[in-house]
């Protein structure tokens, strides 16, 4: 907008000087010939007295001499000789003029202009006592009729060069009063966007990009308390939790021993540390799924030996047969650990919430170079439209489902540059993809392609 507005008044600015200055220009080329011209007409006048009094050559010679055009040796006296008379003409000074131009203004008696040989002469017919034509010509030089013309061209072209500079200065300041805030309110936009939720626009410049600073911040300031009123909604609703987890926890310590009173037990003591998690998560408006610092993350491997530890016992209670590849060895990924444990179990609960017992089902863990891959599989019936059961805030489509789950998941891959896919998996079922990016890129699809293929050798 600031270059639009530039160009804009260089174009208008350049037009007017143009259109005004030209004629200007010309005008005063005309007005320097006139000039010129006026005056040696004046010097003509000046000898007309000494002609219509004498013709003697001393006498003429001597008024010739005393004028301005004379003494510059530029005027010249043409007196033809007397009818009956066998004189010559007389001929005072230098005269340029060709022979017919002097008849044809004795013809016409008027004066004449016509050109010479270095410039222009203007000759001038004055009447003599006997009743002849004399003429006076007196010669203007070229420069004395383009006089000051050059001068005035110049203090014209300094006066345009300045009309035009001085608008584009104006221009550009104008254009920086209105490019300024628009650029403001931009990076407060993109800053927002990131999750800036403290930027702000002056309200400041036109009064059209005023108005748009006071709706931003009136929107950042909405959006601000409609954060704060969200999270502050979740740590309500999640502190509702704790009075059935309490009653919960006294029921299970009633249990006695076992491997079922044990996992309850730990399942309990499992769900009242996710609730305090969401808890201060919600206060504290920071996300807990990327994790940070040098070291920081969690080892996959040992995340899914645990996790499957705790499921395997309900797997063997339905019958399902359960397979678990790739975690023979460390495998680093930039998560929380407590938000890995989330992702499987919402997606391993998802395996015995949504399938018939006695469905088979696997979980494999292949790690590459640029990002690590979790495969869960199951032998159930499949998910009829994985894109609808991707889409963000589903609320879920089957009875007992809140639709969370995989937004989960999606969070915890996402946060690292990954993704999640669902597919046909070789048990028959659904397989679900998660990316997991190690360099905080973007997983590429040839990666994620090279690991399913990897996965299906290993299934094989």
């Amino acid at each position: 907008m600031r270059w639009a507005l530039v160009k804009v008044s260089l174009a208008v600015t350049v037009m007017v000087v143009v259109a005004f200055a030209v004629p200007l220009g010309l005008v005063i080329k005309e007005m320097a010939r006139d000039r010129a011209f006026s005056n040696a007409e004046r010097q003509a006048a000046a000898i007309g007295p000494s002609l219509s009094i004498t013709t003697d050559r001393d006498q003429l010679d001597r008024a010739v001499a005393s004028t301005q055009a004379g003494a510059a040796g530029r005027m010249a006296v043409h007196i033809p000789a007397a009818e009956g008379d066998g004189g010559r003409a007389l001929e005072i000074g230098t005269g340029r003029a060709a022979a017919k131009d002097l008849e044809t203004v004795r013809a016409t008696p008027r004066a004449s202009i016509t050109d010479v040989e270095g410039g222009s002469a203007l000759l001038q017919p004055i009447a003599l006592s006997s009743g002849q034509i004399a003429i006076v010509e007196v010669f203007v030089p070229e420069g004395e009729v383009s006089n000051g013309v050059a001068t005035a061209w110049l203090v014209l072209s300094g006066v345009g060069a300045a009309l035009i500079v001085g608008s584009v200065a104006v221009a550009d300041r104008l254009g920086v009063r209105m490019v300024r805030p628009a650029q403001r309110l931009a990076r407060a936009a993109h800053d927002l966007g990131e999750g800036k939720l403290g930027a702000r626009v002056p309200e400041e410049g036109p009064p059209e990009l005023r108005s748009a600073a006071v709706a931003f911040n009136s929107m950042a300031d909405q959006v601000v308390q409609l954060l704060a009123n969200e999270r502050e909604l979740a740590a309500d609703l999640s502190h509702r939790l704790r009075t059935p987890l309490t009653v919960l926890r006294l029921n299970a310590a009633s249990l006695g021993e076992g491997p079922a009173a044990d996992q309850t037990r730990a399942a309990v003591e499992q769900l009242e540390r996710e609730v305090d998690t969401i808890i201060r998560t919600a206060r504290e408006a920071k996300p807990q799924t990327q994790a940070t610092g040098p070291g920081a993350g969690c080892d996959a491997s040992e995340v899914v030996r645990e996790r499957m530890d705790f499921w395997s016992a309900l797997a063997e209670d339905e019958g399902r047969k359960v397979r678990v590849a790739g975690i023979d060895r460390p495998v680093r990924i930039p998560v929380a650990r407590p938000e890995l444990v989330a992702a499987l179990d919402a997606l391993l609960g998802n395996v015995f919430r949504h399938t018939p017992e006695g469905t088979a089902f696997s979980v494999d863990v292949h790690n590459g170079d640029d990002a690590v891959i979790v495969l869960v599989s199951d032998a159930g019936p499949g998910i009829a439209d994985p894109a609808a059961a991707l889409a963000r805030g589903n609320s879920g489509a089957r009875d007992g489902s809140t639709g969370l789950g995989l937004d989960i998941v999606r969070r915890v891959a996402e946060s690292t540059g990954g993704d999640v896919r669902i597919g046909h998996s070789v048990l028959g079922g659904t397989e679900v993809r998660i990316w997991i990016g190690l360099d905080g890129r973007r997983a590429g699809a040839g990666a994620g392609r090279r690991g399913h293929r990897v996965g299906r050798r290993k299934r094989s």
